[in-house]
């Protein structure tokens, strides 16, 4: 009988130009034989390493770990580079099914005596070592710090209960995710009366009733939700019951007793956590996960955040007065946005509402991110039809250097969808290192923006475009790292490093001949007066106190659950009693500012890899507000800025350390007062 099976694609590699993943082939039931075939190829690599007779050395032993796992690493590129913006029912089960698997996997290599043996040996035998260039020796020794923050040196009853809690964590936290999702659709605030949603724009309204027929409410309007805890429209919305049932169904996800209630996985995976710290050697989760980070401790990001909080209470308070004088009542939570903004316009004669029509996305996109990234890289982008993404939506562009040699590819996928998780993120498929010959990246950006009806543009908001080019920032540093070894590729650097300059790029939105290219009003073609901007500008600092108390409030929580012990954690059963008394501790127990994710939605630290590392954002921050200080002293958005900030920053990876890299940028450390002045907090 003949076989009509196809071939599964990703057995091997793909034959599409820049090696981008052939979407078009792929299929759900691909993704299950690719991932246990790759990592029983990964075992038998590893073991050939583990086993070798001949003396360990840096080509036998870290070279040989680098080339192993082509198959794994390319199955796994391509499903979590796509799982969360794609997360179908198929998707997500094949995740709960392998996030387990996987995990027990990788500590079948980190945890391995005889290859961290052997690792140690290359280590430790110092003239070999100094023979080799820097990228390399730092390949040894992140091998090494990583295997044994890992528990590497564990005895083998305790690296069995370590395998286990990893088994455990990860089966968490795809449960997490996944209920999540589920909770933030169900939430989804439904409107039947139009005149509810005065203030939104048309393409906003388009959207709504867009999201209702394909929920199969013809002729009402289906407000979707975002992973923070403000939603977008609260700024705009005019209907204030309106606006309370969109921030309580924001607040409510997670946290309603029903099938997808997070709060007894919250529990479970943070007494996990701390009892894999202790078996670790660590007090605590927080400990443990900053024991290699830029940061070193918990202590020293509390000393940081314990800073700004009294600063940012006391801005809030300020803000929060001149917002009833505003609004002529007491506000609440739901009213702060709105207020804000009316504020924002009567004192610096700003409405970011009013901005709207000069942020037409594909302007923000071609004459905006990109003409940034020229005028800084010399990189310029061209849009492959030819090429196909996971989705219809997805949008794929080839990248070219200053000289028009080909660079790599930047996917781009901008709309929500059911089956996209909230927020916004980058994701590498391919990453680029020469060692295996992969000489380009391919990197892609995902954001949340609701999707307008037939023929209506697509206008962002002022926040939206601000995300954009952030996220962008991310994309820039997965295409310009350059390196020798996959483990150094794009972002792989400190998790409290990441964040640096995706930060950055954001300076490129108001500068001057960026803004003056792509803020252009998409009927009347008018550029947005300069007026406008200066008012704008002279506003930034407008509330910084409410922005910074909900970001603070976010990362303390994430501190608070993450410093208890063992039996601290056992002692903890109501998650709602242990957010309230971490909030009240440090002075941000404040119901106008509830924290920028709850504990039952923070994804971030209960399923995205941020666990005790939510500070990395306003960590990053020191450092992005003192590089734009640099560039502000140095002329700006130059090549000549672009090719040292390139070659010191974002060029690197994580082939060496992020902090001697700043230095060698900057000449100097970061001085903290730079990001004290633009949040208002000196």
């Amino acid at each position: 009988m003949r076989d009509d099976t196809p071939a599964n694609p990703l057995l091997e590699p793909s034959p599409l130009p820049f090696s981008l993943p052939p979407f078009a082939l792929l299929r759900d039931e691909h993704y299950p034989e690719a991932f246990d075939l790759g990592m029983a190829q990964h075992r038998a690599e590893v073991e050939a390493i583990a086993t070798d007779p001949e003396t360990p050395t840096f080509e036998n032993t870290l070279v040989a770990l680098e080339r192993s796992g082509a198959l794994l690493s390319r199955t796994s590129l391509a499903f979590f580079g796509t799982s969360s913006s794609l997360a179908t029912a198929a998707v997500q089960a094949i995740e709960q099914d392998y996030a387990p698997k996987l995990a027990a996997h990788g500590d079948v290599v980190r945890l391995d005596p005889r290859l961290y043996a052997r690792i140690k040996a290359v280590h430790d035998d110092e003239d070999a070592l100094a023979a080799l260039d820097a990228e390399s020796r730092r390949l040894v020794e992140r091998h090494l710090t990583e295997m044994t923050v890992a528990g590497a040196g564990l005895g083998e009853d305790d690296k069995v209960r370590l395998r286990e809690l990893n088994e455990q964590l990860a089966t968490l936290g795809t449960h997490f995710e996944k209920q999540l999702l589920a909770d933030t659709n169900d939430l989804a605030v439904l409107v039947d009366d139009v005149s509810e949603l005065d203030g939104l724009t048309a393409g906003e309204i388009s959207a709504a009733a867009q999201a209702a027929r394909e929920q199969g409410h013809d002729g009402s309007w289906l407000i979707t939700l975002v992973l923070p805890t403000g939603h977008p429209h609260l700024a705009s919305l005019t209907n204030r019951d309106l606006r309370r049932r969109l921030h309580d169904a924001q607040s409510a996800r997670g946290n309603r007793g029903n099938a997808d209630d997070t709060k007894a996985l919250v529990l479970q995976i943070v007494r996990l956590r701390a009892e894999r710290a202790r078996l670790l050697g660590y007090p605590t989760h927080a400990a443990a996960a900053l024991a290699d980070s830029t940061a070193r401790s918990p202590e020293r990001v509390l000393g940081l955040l314990d800073r700004l909080a009294p600063a940012a209470a006391r801005n809030i308070e300020a803000e929060r007065a001149l917002l009833e004088a505003e609004a002529g009542h007491p506000v609440e939570a739901h009213d702060w946005a709105f207020w804000s903004e009316r504020v924002r316009a009567t004192r610096y004669a700003v409405d970011l509402a009013e901005m709207r029509p000069y942020f037409e996305a594909e302007r923000v996109l071609q004459d905006g991110i990109f003409r940034a990234a020229e005028l800084l890289y010399g990189l310029t982008f061209s849009e492959r039809d030819d090429l196909v993404g996971y989705h219809p939506d997805v949008r794929v562009f080839e990248v070219h250097d200053t000289d028009g040699t080909a660079f790599g590819l930047y996917l781009l996928d901008l709309y929500t969808r059911d089956t996209k998780k909230g927020g916004a993120w980058m994701n590498s498929l391919v990453h680029e290192n020469s060692l295996l010959g992969q000489p380009h990246a391919v990197v892609m950006n995902n954001l949340n923006v609701p999707k307008p009806g037939p023929g209506e543009p697509t206008l962002l908001t002022y926040d939206e475009t601000r995300t954009f080019f952030h996220e962008f920032g991310h994309a820039l540093h997965g295409l310009l790292a350059r390196v020798t070894y996959p483990h150094f590729a794009g972002t792989r650097v400190f998790r409290d490093f990441v964040e640096y300059p995706s930060q950055v790029n954001e300076m490129w939105m108001l500068w001057p001949e960026v803004l003056s290219s792509y803020a252009v009003h998409h009927e009347t073609g008018e550029r947005l007066p300069q007026e406008l901007v200066d008012r704008l500008v002279a506003a930034q600092a407008w509330g910084e106190g409410f922005a910074t108390g909900e970001y603070l409030a976010a990362a303390l929580l994430d501190q608070a659950w993450h410093a208890v012990s063992v039996e601290e954690a056992a002692g903890v059963t109501d998650v709602e009693a242990f957010e309230a008394a971490a909030l009240e501790k440090v002075g941000l127990a404040n119901p106008l500012v509830p924290p920028r994710y709850r504990s039952t939605y923070f994804a971030h630290t209960f399923s995205y890899a941020y666990d005790a590392q939510y500070y990395a954002y306003i960590w990053s921050e020191v450092l992005d507000a003192d590089t734009v200080a640099w560039f502000r002293e140095n002329g700006g958005l130059t090549r000549e800025n672009g090719d040292r900030y390139r070659r010191h920053v974002v060029g690197v990876g994580g082939a060496a350390d992020p902090l001697e890299s700043y230095r060698e940028f900057r000449g100097a450390d970061a001085d903290v007062r730079h990001l004290l002045e633009r949040r208002g907090l000196d």
